[in-house]
């Protein structure tokens, strides 16, 4: 059978590596995959919004199954597109893949079905918005109604990073549409946890929880980014807080979809802070997280194209997701000068990996005989181990067998997790 994967990150390369395990796999095509993909899959340069070039594509080749990754194509409805063809595809369809879409409709859909997160208020005017920041308490977080690869959070500690944030986004239009309208919520605190799912719609099964470094660098400090390194699992996500996070809000969530006739099947990434009034939603995803996948997947024992293809015929609750209990550190390489302007086309150059330590590439391409750097996060850095600081270590070996001009990252990935 052949795939199709669309995207072209690491998260869509640690998704290549764990599909191609199955036996049943012959090509896998990713559209338009990176310098990385390109040594497993056959990568065609058509952009993840050219959903009618997708769909000819998949129709040209006789894809067996299909998996569309990024948050783009899923909110503009490439899933609807390619299963109206009989294709099968593993994603939401248009109408769910609004829960990340719209901040707007994530918010108000907690607020309808008592999914505990931050309060908050709608603004789609700068005068309103404006008002309400001179008696709102600080800090605030302000955030672009639609997708902003990540960027469009901001965390306003003085009246003046606020109304810079409203007017940046609602006057300046730094986001474009996705700032037509913002939320101003609450500033929630405690440990942040990363939680994917699979979910058929009826059936949820959370994945092994994760730990995001959001901030460009070491101690949380400069702008927010996509993410520079994950951690898995996640010390501060106990047993018992995954018993409540089930009840109070994994599926609550799903059965409010169903409710509101917009039936959410693929990974819905759960993004939670653990308050000291318990857990509360920061964020949904409708798609497995990045770089939250590429420490999640090399955890999974159960074959992932199984699941995939089990979720998409709403059979979830028929196949095994088992997950090891090792531990896995990912370390994001960045452009010097990400997530603000940066330079590419930068020479990489490496050395072997160790063992259990793997290369997921993010923002890379070929060019002859070179691979250079093509994108703001470059490459992924993934080792797995027994325990959280050998992985740590370990991936961190890995960091130093790579170099290119101006190479970027964070040196303490996982610390607060071995703190905690």
């Amino acid at each position: 059978m052949d795939i199709l994967i669309i995207g072209a990150g690491g998260r869509e390369h640690a998704l290549a590596q764990a599909i191609r395990k199955n036996k049943t796999v012959e090509t896998i095509y990713a559209l338009p995959g990176n310098g990385g993909i390109a040594e497993i899959a056959t990568c065609v340069p058509i952009g993840t919004k050219e959903l009618g070039k997708i769909v000819r594509f998949a129709l040209e080749k006789q894809v067996g199954f299909a998996v569309v990754a990024p948050d783009d194509p899923l909110v503009l409805g490439l899933v609807d597109l390619l299963q109206e063809q009989g294709i099968p595809c593993f994603g939401p369809s248009k109408k769910a893949a609004i829960i990340e879409g719209s901040k707007v409709f994530s918010k108000n859909l907690m607020k309808r079905y008592h999914i505990p997160s931050a309060l908050y208020e709608v603004f789609s005017d700068v005068t309103s918005a404006l008002a309400y920041a001179r008696e709102c308490p600080l800090p605030a977080v302000v955030k672009a109604d639609g997708l902003a690869l990540g960027k469009g959070v901001v965390i306003a500690n003085t009246k003046e990073e606020l109304v810079h944030a409203i007017e940046t986004m609602l006057v300046d239009k730094q986001f474009g549409a996705s700032g037509d309208s913002i939320v101003i919520e609450e500033f929630l605190q405690g440990p942040e946890v990363s939680v994917l799912a699979f979910t058929d719609g009826n059936t949820l099964v959370p994945m092994i929880s994760s730990m995001d470094h959001k901030r460009a660098y070491d101690q949380d400090k400069g702008p927010n980014t996509g993410g520079m390194g994950t951690i898995a699992p996640n010390p501060y996500y106990t047993e018992e807080m995954q018993r409540i996070c089930m009840q109070d809000i994994f599926l609550p969530t799903i059965e409010a979809m169903k409710a509101e006739l917009r039936p959410f099947k693929g990974c819905l990434y759960f993004g939670l802070m653990l308050t000291p009034s318990g857990p509360k939603v920061i964020e949904y995803n409708c798609r497995f997280g990045d770089p939250e996948a590429q420490v999640v997947l090399p955890l999974l024992e159960s074959d992932l194209l199984t699941i995939l293809m089990a979720v998409e015929k709403g059979e979830l609750d028929s196949v095994e997701v088992k997950f090891s209990s090792a531990s896995a550190c990912c370390v994001v390489l960045a452009s010097g000068g990400y997530p603000l302007s940066y330079e590419t086309g930068k020479t990489i150059v490496s050395s072997p990996l160790g063992k259990d330590t793997y290369l997921f590439h993010a923002g890379t391409r070929r060019e002859q005989d070179r691979l250079v750097s093509a994108g703001g996060r470059v490459l992924n850095v993934v080792s797995t181990a027994n325990t959280l600081s050998e992985a740590i270590e370990k991936a961190y070996l890995g960091v130093k067998t790579i170099a290119f001009d101006g190479m970027h990252y964070r040196t303490d990935i996982g610390q607060s997790a071995l703190k905690a």
